[in-house]
């Protein structure tokens, strides 16, 4: 064998990361530190989430963690002593991503725009509301859409769909740009539909003529 030891993978510095924290309250920064800088570190927790059925936390899953804090807080399964359903599969995808009308629920940004937090075009992942490890399915009740950012935690904004009138309130007090460009997102993501509407009423007036008076 070569004197050269084999290079460790991001993965497993952030299993031995976790093992040595059993119960602390630890970052994304430091768990990124501990990856070597890996970019890919959210991946990795997803996976060992996932697939080894680690319990490790976050502010999903309860109030006492701020977004980007994780929680290990017990020693997880022996390596092999649990197998988790890996696969999501692509209808039940294409499902949740039809129903959210392919946007982020949880701060509203949609493919191709420029997420403000990292300056990235958006792209969007199917996550879980209650994750696999805590004994969430694979079910469409159970599956959101996310923006990256959203899906490792990093942005401080509410896991709640807002409700109509805190919706409201927040367009009220806004500046008048702001109300304008509310305006015209909703104008663009709406008209369309709104058009097809009327011309699907006009053409049914035409097939059913009023029969009344001469």
């Amino acid at each position: 064998m070569s004197g050269v030891a084999k290079r460790q993978g991001s993965k497993q510095k952030v299993r031995e990361f976790f093992l040595a924290n059993i119960g602390k309250v630890v970052t994304s920064a430091e768990i990124q530190a501990a990856a070597g800088g890996a970019v890919q570190y959210s991946r990795r927790l997803r996976e060992l989430r996932e697939q080894e059925g680690w319990k490790i936390l976050s502010h999903n899953d309860t109030p006492e963690l701020k977004p980007g804090e994780y929680l290990l807080k017990e020693a997880p399964p022996a390596k092999g002593a649990v197998k988790m359903n890996q696969g999501i599969s692509a209808r039940l995808r294409a499902q949740v991503f039809d129903r959210n009308g392919f946007t982020c629920v949880m701060c509203g940004l949609t493919p191709g725009e420029i997420d403000p937090y990292t300056g990235r075009s958006v792209r969007l992942h199917v996550g879980h509301i209650i994750d696999k490890s805590l004994g969430g399915k694979d079910e469409l009740s159970n599956l959101r859409t996310l923006c990256s950012t959203c899906n490792q935690g990093a942005k401080n904004v509410t896991t709640e769909k807002p409700s109509r009138i805190w919706l409201l309130a927040q367009v009220r007090r806004a500046q008048i740009a702001d109300q304008q460009a509310v305006f015209e997102r909703l104008k663009t993501k709406f008209t369309p539909k709104l058009d097809a509407r009327e011309a699907n009423a006009e053409s049914s007036e035409e097939e059913w003529p009023d029969k009344g008076g001469g």
